[in-house]
């Protein structure tokens, strides 16, 4: 572990001493960012799995779709939990994780539905379609993350603003 804070320590330097518009963007939209990159993450792991699924297994293409979507569900949680939204809180956790499968479950609908419209439908290349369908879904789910499943209370809020402020600002 302490290999992996070094390696982000001087990836982080650096990028802030030749990109510092970019850091600083970057660093005042820390959450964003990093639901995109947790998103991106389960992303890739989705579409590994449809590839694999639907290409290699031809299994058609809204249950592919629907395994590989479960199958990133695990990676999405536990990134979005513990890194993007920084809640360590264990006795929300099963509320939290309830609302994510409340949540999961409508956008693996949306996404069954999207794919078999743009797919079926409108002749649109799988993996193109998936890549549309993740970017309308994720945008959604930023939103349903961040006030619905872990919506920070009033008290959690001041006692992060008196923790952030003495520090130098990073994306961890």
């Amino acid at each position: 572990m302490p290999q992996l804070s070094k390696l982000y320590f001087k990836f982080r330097n650096h990028f802030a001493g030749h990109l510092p518009q970019t850091y600083y963007l970057c660093e005042k939209h820390k959450t964003l960012v990093k639901c995109f990159f947790a998103g991106f993450t389960a992303g890739v792991i989705d579409l590994v799995f449809l590839f694999i699924f639907h290409h290699l297994f031809s299994w058609p293409i809204v249950m592919a779709t629907s395994v590989a979507f479960v199958s990133s569900f695990a990676v999405s949680f536990t990134l979005q939990k513990f890194w993007t939204f920084r809640d360590f809180n264990q006795e929300k956790a099963a509320g939290q994780f309830t609302l994510y499968i409340l949540n999961a479950f409508v956008g693996l609908n949306l996404n069954g539905f999207f794919m078999h419209m743009l797919v079926n439908r409108h002749h649109i290349w799988y993996l193109l379609a998936q890549l549309m369908v993740n970017m309308v879904i994720g945008t959604y789910n930023f939103f349903i993350y961040r006030y619905v499943v872990f919506k920070k209370e009033k008290n959690e809020i001041n006692h992060e603003q008196k923790t952030v402020r003495g520090g130098a600002g990073n994306l961890a």
